[in-house]
């Protein structure tokens, strides 16, 4: 029998156990598109309460939500497991016995395979925890009737105009003025800025044709303009804090750390045509001057 001064045979002599795996220290690669300090995004699934990890994806596909921990790959059917190489998720198995899964398929707020699955005690196990969640007060789930909030696909075209900077085109992530900043503030929370600043030099609007292959010598019709914010005319370093998602502040800070990824996306021409538009915004009307 072991005494308090005894280790075990799971403990070293100071008590702590073996077998642990180093920690990870998070840092910003200089190589990084983004300064977002994490090794995964950590969230809560709005359906069930349990805790999800994000995980970036291969370039053109959207971040994909993990189960935090990982299983026997054994335990998992081979079309539902997920690695994580070198922070990005790919979906497959990498040879070693261990592989990720996707949060659906334990949600417990998800229909269940019929067919049954070697997963369904772990589903038991996080239904059990969501009911602990709700209980406790810290999770309310969303009502069964509620509308989903409206995702940036489905916002009105004129919300997310196309910003063209660094020769490329991208989809902004609402109105103009209303993009925030990304940073990290000294207290730790995101910055209260917006990353168009009135004082900085400003884009501009312009029709430009909407396929780069078109004709020059021919006038191209209507439906083929494209109306977007120009930023190719400004310094290079201004064009980087735009691509950055930075305010002029946190543009000068190259130390602070994104707390949020950034929300630009490639502009596609076929599956963004609902956020086209063909003629400039009308021009802001100035204020009217009251008479003496």
């Amino acid at each position: 029998m072991h005494t308090a001064n005894t280790p075990g045979a799971d403990r070293a002599w100071d008590g702590s156990y073996k077998h642990r795996r180093p920690p990870r220290f998070l840092r910003v690669a200089p190589d990084s598109p983004t300064r977002l300090l994490r090794t995964a995004q950590q969230s809560q699934c709005s359906d069930c309460g349990n805790h999800i990890e994000w995980y970036d994806r291969t370039a053109g596909h959207n971040p994909v939500p993990l189960h935090p921990h990982e299983l026997p790959a054994t335990a998992v059917p081979p079309h539902q497991r997920w690695h994580v190489d070198t922070g990005i998720a790919h979906p497959s198995g990498d040879g070693s016995p261990w592989c990720r899964v996707r949060h659906r398929a334990l949600c417990p707020a998800t229909p269940a395979d019929p067919a049954g699955s070697t997963m369904d005690a772990l589903r038991r196990s996080l239904a059990l925890t969501s009911r602990r969640l709700q209980d406790t007060g810290h999770f309310t789930p969303r009502p069964p009737s509620c509308a989903d909030p409206p995702t940036q696909d489905t916002a009105a075209p004129e919300a997310r105009p196309v910003v063209q900077l660094l020769c490329l085109r991208y989809l902004a992530p609402g109105p103009l003025e209303h993009i925030p900043c990304v940073a990290q503030t000294r207290a730790r929370n995101r910055c209260p800025y917006p990353v168009l600043d009135p004082d900085a030099l400003p884009g501009i609007w312009i029709l430009a044709p909407l396929h780069h292959d078109h004709d020059p010598g021919h006038l191209p019709l209507t439906e083929l303009w494209l109306a977007l914010y120009d930023l190719t005319h400004l310094p290079y370093s201004e064009q980087l804090r735009w691509r950055a998602q930075r305010c002029t502040a946190h543009a000068t800070a190259p130390d602070a750390a994104d707390i949020v990824r950034t929300t630009w996306e490639p502009f596609n021409p076929r599956t963004h045509h609902q956020h086209i538009q063909h003629h400039l915004p009308a021009p802001p009307h100035p204020a009217r001057q009251g008479h003496g």
